[in-house]
């Protein structure tokens, strides 16, 4: 009994974790890829027209040099919040906590998963 609640409550966390993570790449694919990209790369439609460009999110030595609060602030406040480029926007009004959370994640994936 005991290892059949261990194998459910296992899977409830492995499930909860993939739902976070396709949570994270849908809310990127939405609130993200203008700029970034649909690769993470930098190269949104909208990076040709911006005095500042973009950051490449598959740049794992960049990103990597990122805590994921500060990640969670540039997203929830704003580029100005890091002292980075006042172009990039604060989602925290249309972001919960937890979905600012899952892009963390999602950015985590991009930058340092390699194939």
């Amino acid at each position: 009994m005991k290892t059949l609640l261990l194998v459910a409550t296992l899977s409830l966390v492995s499930a909860t974790a993939l739902a976070a993570a396709d949570s994270g790449k849908q809310l990127y694919s939405v609130y993200c890829t203008q700029c970034h990209g649909v690769a993470g790369t930098g190269k949104g439609i909208n990076a040709a027209q911006m005095a500042v460009q973009p950051r490449d999110h598959t740049d794992t030595k960049e990103m990597s040099a990122r805590t994921d609060e500060e990640l969670f602030k540039v997203i929830q406040h704003g580029g100005k919040s890091i002292n980075k480029s006042v172009l990039m926007p604060a989602w925290g009004g249309n972001l919960k906590d937890d979905e600012i959370h899952a892009l963390v994640g999602y950015l985590r994936e991009l930058c340092c998963q390699k194939n």
